[in-house]
């Protein structure tokens, strides 16, 4: 897949599960060399769009290409030979060394390279994430962060054409949220890997991806650059709330939530709390005083 060929291709996806419908009518293109950023606030279907793309949702409607294949029907090797998965929530259930979970992604390639290969790529995929000092941890003592890292290393090790995404920088601390978001530009723009990311911080989307994908209420609200995207009217309406998107000299977006009184729920919530007697409510626990 050469850099700018059409990795996704998703047509008139339509998602219900049960009466709920969760996405309808979804149209859009990620391209090999490229980071797609999905954005939007919260239940907008972000999640449920990067499930139809790996192939853990199936559409009611439409048609999801990845890498040539429908990921709803295609062979589960395969796909994972052409898609990698970083998940929202990363569990771990039982113990593990780090190294071995981050082998974990060599599976889908097991007797296709020497060993020897897939030993310098999970060396590889540590290091790129910085976690090589991990390797013999145990993956139950790491923090959330860390956690993190070494399931963004098991993803590279995979060594697909297509990686998704869903909020891999959630977790971190902000010199590792830019290394991580840097590491897959990079991925992108140098190997010509298509990556589709979720991410809920618009600045760093707005930096690190060169197409957004904005969804709200389950459809597109808006599709295409930065600059077409990020308006005060689009994002204002897409986050029901006043925003200001602020350009640099150097066109450096960033994105400013405009301040205003609380609304009328947060008062009524003060205006209960006094209500109630310091006292009685101490001994509630719904109130302490330092």
């Amino acid at each position: 897949m050469a850099i700018g060929d059409k990795a996704i291709e998703v047509s008139g996806l339509t998602v219900d599960v049960g009466a709920k419908r969760l996405l309808s009518d979804i149209s859009f293109v990620a391209r090999a060399g490229e980071v797609t950023g999905l954005i939007g606030p919260n239940g907008a279907g972000k999640s449920t769009l990067l499930a139809a793309l790996s192939g853990d949702i199936k559409p009611t409607e439409g048609v999801v290409s990845v890498a040539g294949l429908d990921p709803s029907r295609a062979d589960a090797r395969a796909m994972a030979q052409r898609r990698a998965v970083l998940l929202q929530d990363v569990q771990v259930a039982f113990e593990f060394l780090v190294r071995d979970v981050v082998a974990m992604g060599r599976r889908p390639w097991r007797g296709t390279v020497d060993s020897s290969v897939d030993e310098l790529i999970v060396d590889a995929a540590l290091d790129a994430t910085g976690s090589t000092a991990l390797a013999v941890r145990d993956i139950v003592t790491l923090s959330g962060g860390e956690r993190a890292r070494v399931a963004l290393s098991r993803v590279l090790a995979q060594q697909t054409p297509v990686v998704l995404l869903d909020e891999p920088t959630a977790a971190m601390d902000i010199r590792h949220q830019e290394q991580v978001l840097s590491l897959m530009q990079q991925i992108a723009h140098r190997v010509g890997t298509a990556v589709v990311i979720v991410l809920h911080d618009l600045d760093a989307a707005a930096a690190y991806c060169d197409h957004i994908v904005c969804l709200s209420n389950g459809r597109i609200a808006a599709a295409g650059s930065v600059d077409s995207v990020y308006t005060d009217e689009i994002l204002s309406s897409v986050y029901d709330w006043p925003i200001e998107v602020v350009r640099s000299a150097d066109n450096d977006v960033s994105v400013r939530p405009r301040r205003r009184d609380p609304p009328a729920a947060v008062a009524r919530l003060l205006s209960a709390y006094q209500s109630i007697p310091f006292t009685r409510a101490k001994s509630l626990g719904s109130i302490h005083q330092e």
